[in-house]
């Protein structure tokens, strides 16, 4: 699908695009903690439609960047691609697109980063990456890496000009279960050259403080942007959890349960978890909010505006 055939809302046409600053640098130059939207490459024209309105009304809250994620076994390549640079270079917000090792040989990524960077991007979210539909491990490419710190490696050393940024998970990673390995692994992406890390989505301030301190005891020196995903759906959250690992508070899943059906309410949960969350996060120092929108905007105008300017 050629995104070129969408047709962009005239007034996101009109925005004078920003700067490509690295996000490492904005966050180190920024007196207060970053916000920023992650997005997915919708599957036709219509929702790419349905996106444009929604970044529509997510850019007035001015967030510093944005993603875009890369689907599974990078079925969303040139999506990503595209659509980054769009968002950078036609509505005027600063983009990073995500990259997995998934599928890939090493001249494959070469590629990709070189259709990144004449795109003007300079932020790349650097994954491992899940396994294509219908597999459940993952498999490394002939020709191409088996760990993120890898592709990390390759991006710092190919390309010295991009930020990398890179996954923490504050619960662990689902394919981890040992955290104190798992925060071996984070280091060892870091020394390879990431210089923001951001967070899995969680639900719990708790996990993300722990998770803070036992990263900097080990010498994880990188800002860690804190993952937040507004619950509008029961049934989905209860599906994204079960694939990431994640785990929803008794307290909330039961409230969320109590009005299951009800789309209204339960967004309404969702959202108001969010937000306390996010004024916690922000009253005990975090370095940034990164909200998972699955391309919705309700949630998280609620949320931003509730916390007023950033």
């Amino acid at each position: 699908m050629n995104t070129e055939a969408v047709p962009t809302p005239k007034n996101l046409a009109s925005a004078t695009a920003q700067p490509p600053l690295r996000v490492d640098e904005l966050i180190a130059q920024s007196t207060v903690p970053t916000r920023s939207f992650e997005f997915f490459p919708p599957k036709d024209d219509e929702g790419f439609v349905a996106l444009y309105r929604t970044i529509d009304r997510l850019r007035p809250l001015q967030p510093g960047y944005v993603s875009v994620t890369y689907g599974a076994g990078g079925s969303t390549r040139q999506k990503t691609v595209d659509l980054a640079g769009r968002i950078q270079n036609e509505i005027g917000i600063r983009s990073v697109a995500h990259l997995t090792c998934v599928g890939h040989t090493r001249d494959e990524i070469g590629a990709i980063l070189d259709g990144l960077w004449d795109a003007g991007i300079r932020n790349v979210l650097a994954l491992r990456g899940d396994p294509p539909k219908g597999q459940t491990e993952f498999v490394q490419t002939e020709g191409g890496f088996a760990f993120a710190s890898e592709l990390i490696s390759f991006i710092a050393e190919r390309n010295p000009g991009f930020c990398v940024l890179t996954s923490g998970y504050p619960e662990g990673h689902i394919h981890c279960l040992n955290k104190v390995r798992d925060l071996e692994n984070l280091k060892a992406k870091q020394d390879a050259g990431a210089s923001v890390i951001v967070t899995q989505f969680f639900f719990d301030n708790a996990e993300l403080y722990r998770f803070r301190d036992e990263a900097r005891a080990i010498g994880i020196t990188a800002p860690i942007v804190a993952g937040l995903m507004p619950v509008v759906s029961v049934a989905g959250v209860k599906r994204m959890v079960a694939l990431s690992g994640a785990r929803i508070p008794n307290p909330l899943l039961v409230a969320l349960e109590k009005v299951e059906g009800d789309n209204d309410a339960v967004a309404q949960i969702g959202t108001e978890h969010a937000l306390q969350q996010s004024r916690d996060l922000l009253a005990n120092g975090v370095d940034g909010i990164h909200f998972y929108t699955l391309n919705r905007s309700r949630a998280t105008v609620d949320i931003c505006t509730a916390l007023g300017e950033p």
